[in-house]
């Protein structure tokens, strides 16, 4: 018998491993972990339980995750064991909440289902047939959820809203928060130390930090680093897509001030990453029009953490997170973004600077750390106690957001 049957598209995925982390941290105790395998990342264990692997996949091949959705579909007898007597079924992305929903139905028909959706693939807003199929899929199995985690109000105000109406449940806002437990010592509401940083002036170093795929900022940044005589210095460090970015370790080798530093071990190094830099690299531009200007980075909770100043666009779902607490080096729409981020680099100084990372380190830990409180509320969500979520879980009030979305909309 298991509380808790979490269906993983990515086993090997950090942020899968945190999400089970924040589980325990509520005092989830029966977990079971099912999920694919991502090319050859053999995973001994998810936070310390052993998962059940249900196929493998790879990287930017949809058609072979179908097939293995499928293959999924067809063994589900295979994890019985996992899913009779679960009281909730928690799906993490659409593939993983269909093969969770049957199995739901054939062994734990009782269990709650629970989709957790934290991007929006660019598929799912395709005009054509396979868009079209997408979102029926979607549809149908929405109607059987008891409830979905976002980590963005524009998820639902962008997309489920509009394309599912009625049939979305109810909503537990999930941000892509760093976990209390991830700061060991920390005191009961209090942030840790910032670093020291680098002095204030140039070279003002910008950090761009975790999944790296977007090739846009990939070339943003490299054509800032080299127009600006090494004023600017741009440190890179996580698990670049090369996939998405073919050209990454080739215009890193030729950029002046441009460095990638690889793989880091988070929360392990998160200090220390953040302490080298100035400033976030806190826009992307891989999906813009849809997933990117509605998503809610890692990298904004992690820099504000450690008191450093994001750089985002003004007029997505980041930039208006941070006007709302006046924080944030923001790019206004208007004009193209090579131009408004020279400006602003021309417009920094000591003072300014100085002034922009005494803003974010006024912001309340809150902002950036989810605590046991807030997993606690997030597994007594799970198993049907909704009304009872904090505000810190709880969608923002929508005639504000929405006032928020035209003043920075052109």
């Amino acid at each position: 018998m298991t509380g808790i049957a979490y269906f993983a598209h990515d086993l090997a995925d950090p942020a899968v491993h945190r999400r089970v982390r924040f589980l325990q941290m509520g005092g989830a105790t029966e977990i079971a972990v099912l999920g694919f395998r991502r090319g050859d990342r053999a995973v001994a264990d998810v936070a310390g339980l052993v998962p059940v692997e249900l196929a493998r996949t790879h990287d930017r091949r949809l058609l072979h995750r179908a097939l293995a959705t499928a293959r999924a579909l067809v063994a589900g007898g295979r994890w019985r064991a996992q899913l009779e007597g679960a009281e909730v079924v928690l799906a993490r992305n659409l593939e993983m909440l269909l093969i969770a929903a049957v199995a739901r139905r054939r062994f734990a028909p009782r269990a709650r289902l629970v989709y957790e959706c934290l991007d929006i693939h660019r598929l799912m807003l395709a005009r054509g047939p396979a868009g079209a199929a997408l979102r029926r899929l979607e549809r149908a199995l929405l109607a059987e959820c008891d409830l979905l985690l976002l980590s963005s109000p524009d998820y639902d105000w962008r997309y489920f809203r509009p394309v599912h109406g009625a049939r979305t449940p109810p909503i537990c806002l999930l941000e892509n928060k760093v976990l209390s437990t991830e700061l060991p010592g920390l005191p009961a509401e209090r942030r840790p130390a910032l670093p020291a940083g680098p002095p204030p002036g140039p070279p003002w170093r910008i950090g761009w930090f975790g999944n790296l795929h977007c090739r846009r900022s990939l070339h943003l940044l490299a054509g800032l680093a080299a127009r600006s005589g090494g004023a600017v210095q741009v440190v890179l460090r996580g698990r670049p897509q090369r996939g998405a970015m073919p050209d990454f370790d080739a215009v890193v080798a030729a950029t002046p001030g441009m460095t990638f530093h690889g793989a880091y071990d988070r929360p392990a190094d998160l200090a220390a990453i953040y302490g080298d830099v100035h400033l976030v690299w806190a826009i992307d531009l891989y999906d813009a029009g849809g997933n990117s200007d509605w998503l809610l980075m890692n990298r904004l909770y992690e820099g504000g953490l450690y008191g450093v100043v994001p750089i985002a666009l003004a007029s997505v779902a980041t930039g208006r997170w941070l006007r709302r607490r006046g924080t944030g080096l923001l790019l206004e729409a208007g004009q193209p973004i090579e131009a408004a981020l020279d400006a602003a680099m021309a417009r920094l100084d000591a003072a300014s600077y100085r002034a922009a990372r005494a803003a974010v380190a006024a912001r309340p830990l809150s902002d950036f750390v989810h605590d046991a409180r807030d997993s606690a509320a997030l597994v007594a969500a799970l198993h049907g106690q909704i009304a009872a979520l904090p505000p810190s879980l709880r969608m923002p009030e929508e005639e504000e957001e929405r006032a928020a979305m035209r003043e920075v909309t052109p």
